[in-house]
């Protein structure tokens, strides 16, 4: 139980802004890490419960209850959100259940609807036992959340033992939960602290209760080290449960989650594509862009892939001269990137960060939905591990989400390869695999796009695949489980014929090299505008997508050939150019 924070945070998607109403229920504590960066999106309201305030969890309820009901009215076409983080979880979801109709979006951190088989249902007998005020001794008793301690304790108070000598024998081998439990010691006496634990465990019984009527779209956050309510076992229930629902671990965060540093909200909320204005969450006008201190976060949790592989990047002016650097990138958009999907996609990041950091262009690329949801008791990764790259403006692949983008003068990325270049098989390095029809060219043409081919080479010095799909489905283990994976994922391009089609998720059997170095050369951009009418005779616009693939066959080839002259290819030999220039310095490479 959060004792000094019930967050029930309603918000309300109120303008065509990025605002919304947002009510926080408690005292309030866990909104002071996060209200800031809210209050950017979002039109923040606050519901304070004082200290001494005795007011029952149903009463609580129709309070919340009556507060969304009169914003739905306001505006009905607007989500309202409700947040809660323990105790306010439960009211949240109780708010839900009971007004099943209105669009409703919940964040529940570390929501207590797990009271019953928490160690803290055992607390109100232990505190009801003492007969004076516990402020200066509440720390530690609180950090008794182990079973066997406590309930010695509980025995001894059964048995008529001294309770203060024998509990204060226990805490002394146990720290206190955390610094902001002194904090609450001072402002939560006895009775208030009975109150918050009965109260708790009627709002957990209310809410257990009704999360059968629960329809709202649902995020759980839950702390893998919370020492009060065994959260990510709760998260894992709700989110077996709840029909609408997504599921974000902090494995190293202890109960106090929004107390923590480390953890924005804003951040989550981006991250897991939450935000949305209307019904649903759309990829273009519900995309709010990273800020600088979220890129950075970002780009370094990318840094090792970076630094190991420490990227080459050459791209081609208006005149057709190739410079090293990224100036021939196109500042203005729309403009669609097109090029060649190294094996597990691992030229991604490099190319993301580098755009962003040397050019200040976000480039929003185009990714397979398995990126993006979970089925429940599904066998696809955790899409959480892919979050960090939706804060970037990664969407999944959809014709009328790229038809957005490119209308709105974005930088998207594409790879036509898909899924079938990413996981290809031995020997098959650098070869495209890409439709027979020109996918992507007529719609660059609508909005005059700049498309701009490229290519990318150094898969093969970091790893060489051994086992692929040809030998893993000939073991009926892996036959069934790459069936299983492929059926789960989305379904993309049925209709399509040839390789291209072949879209079967597995995972190859990659042998490490000693890492050489990633090279990337974008070639000249070819010009869509003022191309409208001419590009919509399909053997115009099927030329103009061949000699985009040759372009990326040839920038390909280009950096094959060059690489063998790049002294510093080897990841030793950069190693031993920045021991002897500085670890910061740019490791030079083959002359253009």
């Amino acid at each position: 139980m959060n004792m000094q924070q019930t967050i029930p945070l309603i918000h309300h998607s109120s303008s065509s802004e990025c605002h919304a109403n947002l009510r926080i229920d408690g005292v309030g504590l866990g909104l002071i890490l996060h209200h800031q960066k809210l209050g950017r999106i979002f039109d923040i309201w606050c519901l304070h419960i004082p200290v001494a305030d005795r007011t029952p969890f149903t009463d609580l309820v129709k309070l919340v209850e009556r507060t969304v009901k009169s914003e739905n009215q306001r505006s009905p076409n607007r989500p309202i959100y409700l947040v809660g983080e323990s105790l306010g979880g439960c009211l949240a979801l109780a708010v839900a259940a009971l007004n099943p109709d209105i669009d409703l979006a919940l964040i529940l951190a570390n929501p207590a609807t797990s009271f019953s088989r928490s160690q803290l249902q055992l607390l109100t007998p232990l505190l009801e036992a003492f007969p004076v005020p516990l402020s200066p001794g509440l720390p530690n008793i609180l950090s008794l959340t182990e079973g066997d301690p406590l309930r010695m304790v509980l025995d001894n108070v059964v048995k008529g033992l001294p309770i203060q000598s024998t509990a204060r024998e226990i805490v002394e081998d146990f720290t206190t939960l955390s610094s902001s439990l002194h904090v609450l010691a001072d402002i939560l006496p006895k009775e208030t602290l009975l109150w918050k634990l009965k109260m708790l465990k009627t709002a957990s019984g209310y809410a257990q209760a009704r999360l059968y009527a629960v329809k709202a779209q649902t995020l759980i956050l839950c702390s893998g080290n919370d020492q009060l309510l065994p959260s990510q076992e709760e998260g894992e229930r709700l989110f077996q449960l709840l029909p609408s629902c997504k599921l974000r671990k902090f494995d190293n965060s202890g109960h106090f989650l929004f107390l923590e540093g480390s953890v924005d909200l804003v951040t989550i909320i981006k991250g897991t594509s939450y935000y949305r204005r209307g019904k649903y969450h759309d990829y273009v006008s519900d995309f709010i862009p990273p800020t600088p201190d979220e890129a950075k976060k970002t780009i370094e949790a990318y840094s090792l892939i970076n630094d190991v592989t420490s990227a080459v990047m050459l791209s081609t002016l208006e005149d057709g001269t190739i410079v090293k650097g990224l100036a021939g990138i196109p500042s203005e958009g729309p403009v669609l990137f097109v090029g060649y999907h190294m094996l597990l996609g691992l030229d991604l990041a490099p190319l993301i960060s580098r755009i962003f950091t040397e050019r200040n262009i976000l480039v929003r690329g185009v990714a397979h939905p398995l990126f993006f949801e979970r089925r429940k008791n599904g066998k696809l990764p955790d899409p959480s591990s892919f979050d960090s790259m939706r804060v970037m403006g990664a969407f999944p692949v959809a014709g009328t989400t790229l038809f957005k983008l490119l209308s709105t003068k974005s930088h998207v990325l594409l790879y036509p390869g898909g899924v079938r270049e990413a996981f290809h098989r031995k020997g098959e390095e650098y070869k495209l695999f890409w439709p027979e029809q020109s996918e992507f060219v007529r719609m660059a043409a609508r909005f005059g796009a700049k498309i701009v081919p490229f290519g990318t080479v150094g898969e093969d010095d970091l790893g060489q695949v051994v086992i692929d799909y040809d030998d893993l489905v000939k073991i009926p283990y892996f036959r069934s489980e790459i069936e299983s994976l492929t059926n789960e994922a989305a379904q993309l391009r049925t209709e399509a014929s040839g390789e291209v089609a072949n879209q079967q998720i597995h995972l190859p059997v990659i042998r490490p090299k000693v890492p050489g170095r990633f090279y990337y050369y974008f070639g000249k951009p070819f010009e869509t505008e003022g191309r409208k009418q001419e590009l919509r005779d399909k053997e115009k616009c099927q030329e103009l997508y061949l000699e985009v693939k040759s372009e990326v066959e040839r920038c390909i080839a280009y950096l094959k050939d060059k690489r063998e002259s790049d002294p510093y290819r080897s990841i030793l030999s950069r190693l031993l150019y920045r021991a002897t220039n500085g670890f910061a310095s740019e490791v030079p490479t083959f002359e253009i």
